[in-house]
């Protein structure tokens, strides 16, 4: 296992490299002596390696700035939904080299494990590590309550170790979404942050200091019944303008439908709003003031001012963005910052790639693969 100062290193060099030695070690808090002592065993593994270029800017002898092998690991991460598996290949710094996604043919933990293993087999070649990630409770990678699959207590990173033969991490989406920002996307530039998801469901994420906020509640849809507009629409538990009555697919669905003649998709009523349709506008509209509401709450109580949106049903940005923005603004005390809002437009290739981020995780965590490291 690696220790927090030398996982804190290699971290650093994956997510900035190539990086000279003095940002590195102000980086990481570490003296120079320090720091060398905390990288040699990595040099000496292969894990780490000097780029060609002297560090230009280095006082005495000149070294050369680090960076992580080009060709260090390779990890699949899986987005488990009620449908489909959506999955990601990438190397060692999470760029993902293969997307690829298809239809999910059963429910059932075996039978899922199965139809996994044959399609990574089919998409890939040899893999180092596997993260999975669904929706619902998930305690040390324990499925304790898959809600979109209806799972009760599976191990399901055990069927597919046993499949695979390699290390599985099963996580909660929302959380290993987080990792996925906190290590290569919000968290490059902030410690802090909040993370909001829309889609067939509502999530919320934190990262405080560098680290993600995870319990067993991170995946029992809690924020998913946040009262957002005093007069909104019920969701299916009586809430009324909670998040789940306001942002979900279904309740975007649900609300246009019952003003037209027929059944629309999330995607075709967003599609009736940007071509003027006031009945879908009214619907778009009232979700963009919920969402702007939902903004400024997850900021004015986590303390972070900066908000990042993914999800599958985040075209609602595109279309009602700047309501979204002026709601927040509203509900922003006159002596807070600016909330800062980043946009995850990449869909469920981001909840994929989140899966193979926590098996990255894993990986470094563990020391796997590094000879005189572990």
């Amino acid at each position: 296992m690696l220790t927090d100062s030398e996982l804190a290193v290699v971290r650093e060099v994956l997510i900035r490299g190539p990086i000279p030695r003095r940002d590195l070690a102000a980086r990481v808090g570490l003296s120079s002596p320090s720091l060398t002592r905390l990288v040699t065993p990595f040099l000496a593994s292969g894990l780490l390696v000097e780029t060609s270029e002297p560090d230009s800017g280095a006082v005495g002898r000149p070294t050369r700035p680090l960076t992580v092998r080009s060709d260090w690991g390779r990890f699949a991460g899986v987005k488990i939904t009620g449908d489909r598996l959506h999955c990601v290949v990438t190397d060692g710094r999470a760029v993902p080299l293969v997307t690829a996604d298809e239809a999910l043919i059963s429910h059932g933990p075996e039978q899922v494990a199965d139809q996994l293993a044959a399609f990574l087999r089919r998409i890939t070649g040899e893999i180092d590590a596997l993260g999975v990630s669904v929706g619902g409770v998930v305690a040390d990678g324990l499925v304790v309550d898959g809600v979109f699959l209806g799972w009760r207590d599976v191990d399901f990173g055990a069927l597919m170790a046993a499949r695979l033969g390699i290390p599985v991490v099963t996580e909660n989406d929302v959380v290993a979404l987080a990792e996925m920002q906190r290590w290569f996307g919000a968290g490059l530039s902030t410690s802090g942050f909040a993370l909001i998801t829309i889609g067939v469901g509502v999530g919320y994420g934190l990262v405080v200091d560098g680290r993600v906020v995870s319990s067993r509640e991170a995946g029992a849809g809690l924020a998913a019944h946040v009262r957002l507009l005093e007069n909104g629409p019920e969701c299916e538990l009586g809430h009324r303008g909670c998040a789940d009555s306001l942002l979900t697919s279904r309740s975007i669905e649900g609300r246009y439908s019952a003003l037209t003649t027929r059944s629309w998709t999330a995607d075709e009523v967003l599609e009736a709003a940007a071509r003027g349709d006031e009945a879908a506008r009214q619907v778009t509209g009232e979700s963009a003031l919920a969402l702007g509401r939902f903004i400024a709450l997850a900021a004015n109580l986590s303390l972070q001012s900066t908000v990042v949106l993914a999800g599958d049903g985040i075209g609602l940005w595109a279309l009602e963005g700047d309501r979204m923005q002026e709601a927040a603004s509203a509900d922003r005390g006159p002596g807070a910052d600016a909330i800062h809002i980043e946009v995850d437009t990449s869909g469920f290739a981001a909840w994929a790639r989140g899966a193979a981020v926590v098996a990255i995780q894993h990986t470094l965590r563990c020391g796997q693969g590094m000879t005189g490291v572990v």
